[in-house]
């Protein structure tokens, strides 16, 4: 992958500096240390940082048609470009270059913004039309590439900016910074940032499965989506021939999911340069290191590579589970990176400059470390499990859903509603406006899944915002920025409704960010999804939810699946939250960085969170019993404590603690 930014006035045709746009794309030099390249226009600048996976020799960009009226800089993959490439030279197109990046502006000539909808792969680009005097922006279905824009006016005219990246965004110099507190409102209600508000006032994430048009002669700016997460109507989902399951273990179905994502892996082994594999032991990722292992012998290659994290601390380490599976699919034993509560607090500033945004989950300190091993060994791609859990209800929460619908069966009865209530109680949250709960579950359309751990974070507020941070967002509520499309969901099961929420929020506000893009390409690595593949969607998606989730046992035809591939232990195991320890930032020997970052005189600088409870919390939650829920929800908020210090430290105002910072 790459990283791409642009300028375009809206105020009519004049000179963009080039020094403007060059800062911008020295900001994301790590997502392009290969080399880079730049179009200017009157009013128009383009910028590329380049990673060179495909086309080594000639893929320089901007690339553009045969007569340079279409220009274009891409960030990502097109897993199908060969063949795309193959029909527009049926069609009389010309190509220069070996690169995927081409058949963009070619695709372009023949099909407009149609084309969008036709692309396969992970991609966010830039496209200048010379002809119609319009740029086009987009971004991949599910949000594996980045995008952010926003919309400025300054003593000049007035822009629109573009980029891979926010800190290129800041690099332009034609943005005051401010924080916008919306964005840390969705840190502590989803521990994710899934857009389209950011923690930058003025500063928005383009949406996935969405594109922007730009108008410069009119000034406008029209957000189109051009793809949509859908699930077929409840009753009817395919059962294919699950009741036959117990009886037929050459199921049909999961024959075909096998053909599918055996496909997503192949197509995601092309490069030209060494492709590599995440282990953790876990099903997800198992699966995709022996389905690469099987590709790579039928090619007559060897094994791929694979890394592991290995966790210290007791209770998250898999690195024995990891090398059982590398034994078995007979793969060399993992490259490991050992990772504990000293190495989280030290890498934590270096994640938060990676992120451009508070990150709660330490797991993403882990996984930066991770990258950054792959990088030195000299990779620049890996292939990751990640996006199996959004399609086949792999989080625990979802069988606390199923749990808690059996209370309900009783017309009339809402015992759901009240055993949601005695937990809040005896785990000591703060009391619950119900009020507020009505019009959360109005914004996402009824019940669903992750309230059961996004109401028991999100209570956390109530511990640690200030009467200052209440008074800034008034009545702002994080949900109802989504934008979810209520009207097609309420026709769906709803298993399939918190599978929505969780592709909407989780997938790209989280683990294609801060746990996947960022992180990895802060140390120039690539990351790739077999399970986010289009027709892997496609396939899983019409299938009865029972294939997903029967009874308790989550992931059911993944693991149907995973027993021709894996060994049993693997295929069957129970779902292992990855993550690093989170209490690092209060029982290890501290960097002097947290205490001053969480000194009265800083929180009050950012004005945030409350001092006395900020302070009484970080002595009270030692006395409660180590792996409780409480504790747990108390270490995840004094987390996001720290990092959105640390985060505000970084991007807002460098006086907070005596760390380097991007201001």
């Amino acid at each position: 992958m790459c990283g791409i930014a642009g300028i375009l006035s809206l105020s009519g045709p004049r000179d963009i500096e080039p020094a403007v746009i060059e800062r911008m794309a020295k900001a994301i030099v790590h997502r392009g240390p290969d080399e880079d390249g730049f179009f200017f226009r009157p009013g128009l600048a383009l910028a590329n940082r380049r990673l060179s996976i495909v086309g080594l020799a000639d893929g320089k960009q901007p690339i553009g048609n045969e007569d340079g009226t279409v220009q274009v800089v891409f960030n990502g993959e097109f897993f199908d470009y060969q063949k795309v490439r193959s029909d527009l030279q049926a069609r009389g197109h010309v190509f220069r270059t070996h690169c995927d990046t081409e058949i963009l502006p070619h695709l372009w000539e023949d099909h407009g913004d149609a084309m969008i909808e036709k692309l396969r792969g992970q991609f966010a680009f830039a496209l200048w039309d010379e002809t119609t005097r319009k740029l086009t922006i987009a971004r991949d279905r599910f949000g594996i590439c980045p995008l952010y824009w926003t919309r400025q006016k300054t003593a000049d005219g007035e822009f629109l900016l573009f980029a891979s990246e926010i800190k290129a965004l800041l690099a332009s110099q034609m943005i005051e910074r401010r924080p916008d507190p919306r964005g840390i409102n969705h840190i502590f209600t989803f521990f994710a940032l899934p857009g389209p508000v950011t923690c930058f006032e003025g500063i928005n994430t383009l949406l996935p499965g969405h594109y922007l048009t730009i108008d410069p002669q009119r000034g406008a700016i029209v957000d189109r989506p051009y793809w949509e997460i859908d699930f077929p109507d409840a009753g009817q989902e395919e059962w294919g021939d699950y009741r036959r399951i117990r009886s037929n273990l050459q199921s049909k179905v999961v024959a075909g999911f096998e053909e599918v994502l055996r496909n997503a892996v192949e197509r995601r082994l092309r490069a030209d340069v060494p492709v590599v594999s995440y282990l953790s032991g876990g099903v997800d990722s198992s699966i995709v290191v022996a389905m690469a292992c099987a590709q790579r012998r039928s090619e007559g290659k060897g094994p791929i590579p694979t890394f592991t994290i290995s966790v210290q601390d007791e209770g998250f380490d898999e690195r024995s589970e990891a090398a059982l599976v590398s034994k078995h699919v007979g793969a060399d034993e993992s490259i490991v990176v050992n990772f504990g509560r000293q190495e989280v607090l030290e890498t934590y500033p270096e994640l938060i400059r990676a992120a451009e945004g508070p990150v709660i989950d330490t797991a993403c300190a882990a996984l930066l470390a991770l990258a950054r091993k792959v990088h030195t060994t000299g990779y620049k791609v890996a292939l990751t499990g990640e996006g199996s859990d959004e399609w086949l209800a792999g989080y625990p929460w979802y069988k606390i859903q199923r749990a808690l619908g059996w209370l309900d069966v009783v017309p009339g009865v809402k015992g759901s509603e009240a055993a949601r209530r005695l937990f809040m109680r005896i785990t000591g949250a703060p009391k619950v406006d119900w009020a507020n709960a009505q019009r959360i579950q109005k914004a996402i359309g009824g019940p669903n899944a992750w309230l059961n751990v996004y109401g028991l974070f999100g209570a956390g507020k109530q511990r640690f915002f200030s009467k200052e941070m209440w008074a800034r967002l008034g009545d702002h509520l994080p949900y109802e920025d989504l934008g979810l499309n209520l009207e097609k969901a309420k026709r769906w099961h709803p298993l399939n409704r918190s599978l929505y929420l969780g592709a909407r929020v989780m997938l790209p506000g989280l683990l294609l960010a801060s746990k996947g893009d960022r992180v990895a390409m802060n140390s120039s690595v690539e990351t790739r999804y077999p399970f986010l593949d289009e027709e892997v969607f496609a396939y899983l998606a019409k299938l009865h939810p029972t294939w997903k989730m029967r009874g308790m046992r989550d992931k059911l035809i993944l693991r149907l699946l995973a027993d021709r591939w894996v060994p049993r232990s693997i295929a069957w195991r129970r779902k292992a939250m990855f993550r690093a320890p989170l209490d690092g930032f209060h029982t290890t020997a501290m960097p002097t960085f947290v205490d001053q970052l969480l000194s009265e005189e800083s929180l009050r600088k950012t004005g945030y969170f409350d001092v006395a409870e900020t302070r009484r919390w970080r002595t009270e939650f030692q006395n409660l019993r180590r792996g409780s829920s409480q504790r747990t929800m108390i270490e995840m908020g004094l987390v996001g404590v720290v990092a959105t210090q640390l985060w505000h430290h970084t991007y807002i105002d460098p006086t907070l603690a005596d760390l380097p910072a991007m201001v």
